[in-house]
């Protein structure tokens, strides 16, 4: 199979580099799962849930396994395709890629500029200056890696994500430990069962915890957009793919577990990381300033590859020309700066409203990013279905991974996405969410009709795609 294979028709001949290697790639998807949310969010989680509250850490990761397998699927059979986003386009038109490619370009913006409003009250802690001169410190630290080549990027969160990765495993060892009784007393499973029992808010809880955790774990697509400028991008793609869900239990699953064994979950606060608390109960020294070390580099790892994802995102959509065509100007390191750049203004002016309207314009566009990642992977999916359909009749050779149990496991995805919206639209603390996220959905909607004439010649179709593909 070839990575050059005709797959789009681009506006202009600007390519990205293909710097990273793939020890880049793994890393970048591991630590697109492993975030702030995880070490701190996953209290909120645990309060409103209890002990099940695996459960639904297991449910969301079983979701997005299966989205990322999609994914894998599509980007090996139609290889060289930019951004993730672009395969709606491949499998449902114009609009869809169109949609979902500036809902996950706004997605990361908000992201970048949340993650510097959480860096810079951390930092604040020890560094005695006003925190949104921290936050221009950090946007603009983090701008210049990017502006300098992906390898840089690839770099900073390959490093990023080895130290997230080492500090989960060294939990989850001494966790472990204390559980079984090896450093402790006596064995603490009895947790699980013990306040309230496993399933104190019954199993109707566990489901509707499934979207607050979701929110969590999706990032793994990162890597399939980072593969696009590695030297191996099929087997950089295949590679995540099949280690996703081995990373998902270990990481979230394992780790929760391991919490709601070593602490009563009745005594967590949400907010605070139940990590720490879980260190201070086993006595670790220092447990609260190693965490927020951790829980700072999470910060950093999230705020460099968000400005990296909305800046690949604003190229796409750039050289489809349904974004202005100076966002597809590279640099001498051939990385997308304008793009870049308008990424992290944006971010900054997110910021500034969190200073001016932390509760009025600030929470309503955070609110608005609420069901964003549902609405895109409800679109892989049933652009997955298309082109999966169509491949298999007209060239089944170029499906050499394969989405499990094909037409039904697709069919329990879109189920699946569309009952968390549901629930989501139904229950009152999520409803702010849902419907700042439709809004927003509907106005790129009604951007796209009114521009539809000016983009229509952009379409990659399915058609010319297959044609290709059976040429090779």
């Amino acid at each position: 199979m070839s990575d050059s294979t005709p797959s789009v028709a681009h506006k202009g001949e600007a390519k990205l580099s293909r710097a990273l290697k793939q020890r880049h790639v793994t890393m970048i998807s591991l630590g697109g799962i492993i975030g702030a949310g995880l070490f701190v969010g996953s209290s909120a989680v645990i309060t409103t849930i209890g002990p099940a509250a695996v459960l639904s850490y297991a449910l969301a990761g079983l979701v997005v396994l299966l989205v990322m397998r999609m994914l894998g699927e599509m980007a090996i059979a139609i290889p060289g395709i930019g951004a993730f986003t672009e395969y709606n386009r491949v499998g449902l038109g114009d609009w869809a890629g169109f949609t979902s490619g500036w809902l996950y370009w706004y997605f990361w913006v908000i992201v970048v500029a949340v993650e510097v409003v959480v860096g810079a009250g951390m930092l604040h802690r020890w560094i005695p200056v006003p925190e949104w001169i921290i936050g221009i410190v950090l946007l603009s630290t983090m701008t210049v890696v990017n502006l300098l080549s992906v390898r840089s990027y690839g770099e900073f969160e390959y490093w990023f994500a080895s130290l997230k990765v080492a500090a989960i495993i060294v939990f989850i060892v001494v966790a472990a430990s204390y559980a079984l009784g090896i450093t402790s007393p006596a064995p603490t499973f009895g947790n699980i069962v013990e306040h309230g029992g496993f399933m104190p808010f019954g199993f109707q809880a566990v489901i509707a915890g499934v979207p607050m955790v979701i929110f969590a774990i999706c990032g793994a697509e990162i890597a399939t957009i980072a593969a696009a400028e590695s030297d191996e991008p099929a087997r950089g793609v295949a590679s995540m793919t099949r280690s996703v869900i081995v990373r998902v239990l270990t990481f979230y699953v394992g780790s929760i577990l391991l919490i709601v064994c070593v602490v009563p979950w009745d005594t967590l606060k949400a907010g605070h990381s139940p990590f720490v608390a879980a260190m201070d109960l086993m006595n670790i020294p220092y447990a609260g300033d190693m965490m927020n070390a951790v829980v700072l580099i999470a910060v950093l790892s999230c705020l460099n590859s968000g400005l990296y994802v909305a800046s690949r995102v604003l190229f796409s959509l750039g050289q489809r020309g349904e974004a202005p065509t100076g966002m597809i100007k590279l640099s001498a390191n051939r990385v997308p700066q304008r793009a870049i750049l308008f990424s992290s203004v944006i971010g900054f002016v997110a910021v500034l409203s969190s200073i001016v309207s932390s509760e009025g314009v600030f929470l309503w566009l955070v609110n608005a990013s609420g069901a964003i990642m549902l609405f895109i992977y409800l679109l892989i999916a049933a652009a997955q279905l298309r082109i999966r359909s169509r491949f298999e009749r007209e060239a089944p050779q170029a499906l050499s991974l394969r989405m499990w149990l094909f037409p039904w496991l697709t069919y329990a995805v879109i189920a699946a996405i569309s009952a968390m919206l549901i629930a989501m639209a139904l229950r009152p603390e999520f409803q702010t969410q849902f419907v700042a996220s439709v809004v927003l959905l509907a106005v790129v909607l009604a951007i796209y009709k009114l521009r539809k004439t000016a983009s229509s010649g952009s379409a990659a179709h399915l058609d010319q795609i297959l044609r290709a593909r059976r040429a090779n």
